[in-house]
């Protein structure tokens, strides 16, 4: 089974916590599940990772990036990608392979790691790979973008191929009608099941170590923000929402590679203006350098998936993917592969 989750637009539609939601609810169900990532802005290797089977011994020369094997995180966040390492370090258990070929990764995955489901990352333009099930975001704050398709504006490909998706997840929602919006979309498609979601802040959680603040620790607090996101204000937004005194709000471009002279000048503004804390995003804490001096405590806000309306959808969705397969053949391997378009 390949489940892949994308969107018509760049940037921002809040892809990274759909995929963990589907990786750990179709894991929790008893599939054995590997993310396709192409690990945006990685860093090469300097030289292949090594595999061996574990059970059968055989060696892999030159494997795809094995961020986690599902036992363990194998590479670090420069090498994986920020969204791969984050989604490896958040789910124990579920393999994430980066690689630009998918369809190699996807081989791999199978063949060596003995996986049934397949979510491919940002997978709706990646069309080597035989989709099973094709999940669409749409972001109700810019569902369209600017209406233009790359480079001029900010589209990946015309509205009209929402005609390709199965499910269409409206992102970012506030509980407010989207009338207007599912109409729009049922324009495009008139058969994809649509339900509506939002990206919900769960807790604050240290950096640079493993405590806990819940969400009404900000109320009142001064806060020196910083993100390197696509979009920087809406995370502003929510600090404010929450109750926390954002004095300055520092952002980068999104993804940008951190470094100590960035943070430098960063933390000494937080040191002269008092800050009670720091905030990022769980994005940019992969990639935050440790600062010479951690005069200010540093968290980043942790952000999961809920549903407003459609657990329904979400449920039929996830049975979906569920569907046993109905033998398991002595060369499973090679069947799953058959099945799956990675032949």
């Amino acid at each position: 089974m390949v489940v892949s989750i994308g969107n018509i637009t760049v940037g921002g539609t809040g892809k990274t916590p759909v995929v963990e939601r589907f990786a750990r609810e179709l894991s929790k169900r008893g599939r054995k599940v590997a993310i396709l990532s192409r690990g945006y802005k990685s860093k090469e290797l300097k030289e292949p990772q090594e595999w061996r089977h574990p059970q059968r011994g055989h060696k892999v020369l030159s494997p795809p990036k094995i961020v986690s094997d599902g036992v363990e995180v194998l590479l670090e966040a420069k090498y994986a990608g920020d969204e791969p390492f984050m989604l490896a370090k958040n789910l124990p258990g579920v393999a994430v392979i980066v690689d630009r070929d998918r369809v190699r990764g996807g081989r791999f995955a199978v063949r060596e790691l003995g996986v049934d489901t397949l979510l491919l990352d940002d997978g709706l333009q990646y069309l080597d790979l035989e989709h099973s099930v094709d999940v669409v975001l749409v972001d109700q704050n810019a569902p369209f973008g600017n209406g233009y398709i790359l480079p001029r504006g900010t589209l990946r490909e015309p509205p009209a191929n929402l005609c390709r998706a199965d499910y269409v997840f409206l992102t970012k929602c506030d509980g407010q009608p989207l009338e207007a919006l599912v109409k729009r979309v049922r324009k495009y498609n008139k058969e994809a099941e649509i339900l509506q979601c939002t990206h919900g802040p769960k807790h604050l959680q240290g950096v640079f170590h493993d405590e806990v603040l819940a969400l009404e620790e900000l109320e009142g607090k001064y806060i020196g923000a910083i993100s390197g996101i696509a979009q920087p204000e809406s995370f502003d937004r929510l600090l404010k929402k929450l109750g926390g005194k954002v004095l300055f709000h520092t952002t980068f471009s999104d993804h940008h590679a951190y470094s100590s002279e960035d943070i430098a000048p960063f933390m000494h503004r937080c040191i002269t203006r008092g800050v009670d804390m720091i905030v990022t995003t769980e994005k940019d804490a992969v990639r935050f350098p440790v600062p010479e001096e951690l005069d200010v405590p540093i968290y980043y806000l942790r952000i999961e998936v809920k549903i407003l309306d459609g657990e329904e959808v979400w449920e039929r969705c996830v049975e979906r993917i569920c569907q046993k397969w109905e033998r398991e053949p002595e060369d499973w391997a090679e069947e799953r592969i058959r099945k799956m378009g990675l032949a």
